[in-house]
């Protein structure tokens, strides 16, 4: 709205606090803006700039309402109220927002074998102890993993045999055989 349109006593839809109130305009601020009544709760609010304000309420234009104001004004006409009968009758309901469809569910993609799992089938499959090195090259020429860009696949893989390990410890897949040797468990327990 355009800052010459705004009448003192004019009665607006502004935003305000996130919402779109009735609001008359009182008198103009000595700041800049004016000094305005939030019709609905009485309270005196500022507005800064007349893009706030966005259009003027009552005159020759049909006002849109919402939803839960249509209802209103329909309970009303049930009651015999003549204002809110004739209210609904040139008020426009609010279009509601158009229900989202989803998409069909394709064919489940299959879940990648971790790290760890593809090194325990290796050294299931070896049946001797292993480097971290020399595990992760055995999953990737089995097209059992493979790394996503990583720069130090065998130190992570380390890392995660060595926890689970301490987390575990009887019940872990892995066994420590020597100083950077794993071999698989087989006393644990497969779930």
């Amino acid at each position: 709205m355009k800052k010459d349109k705004v009448k003192i006593g004019g009665v607006y839809t502004a935003k305000v606090s996130d919402r779109i109130v009735q609001v008359r305009i009182d008198s103009t601020n000595s700041h800049g803006g004016w000094n305005a009544t939030n019709t609905a709760t009485g309270k005196r609010i500022r507005i800064k700039s007349p893009q706030r304000l966005r259009r003027v309420v009552g005159g020759n234009r049909r006002t849109k309402i919402t939803t839960a104001d249509a209802h209103e004004a329909v309970e009303a006409v049930v009651a015999n109220d003549g204002p809110a009968a004739e209210a609904v009758a040139t008020a426009e309901a609010k279009p509601s927002k158009k229900a989202r469809t989803r998409k069909a569910a394709g064919e489940p993609k299959p879940k990648r074998v971790s790290a760890l799992d593809a090194a325990a089938e290796v050294l299931k499959a070896e049946g001797k102890p292993m480097r971290a090195k020399d595990l992760i090259d055995a999953m990737a020429s089995r097209g059992l993993w493979s790394s996503p860009n990583g720069k130090t696949p065998e130190a992570t893989l380390y890392a995660a045999m060595l926890r689970e390990i301490t987390t575990k410890g009887d019940q872990a897949r892995f066994r420590k055989a020597d100083r950077g040797l794993f071999e698989f468990n087989a006393t644990a327990v497969e779930a």
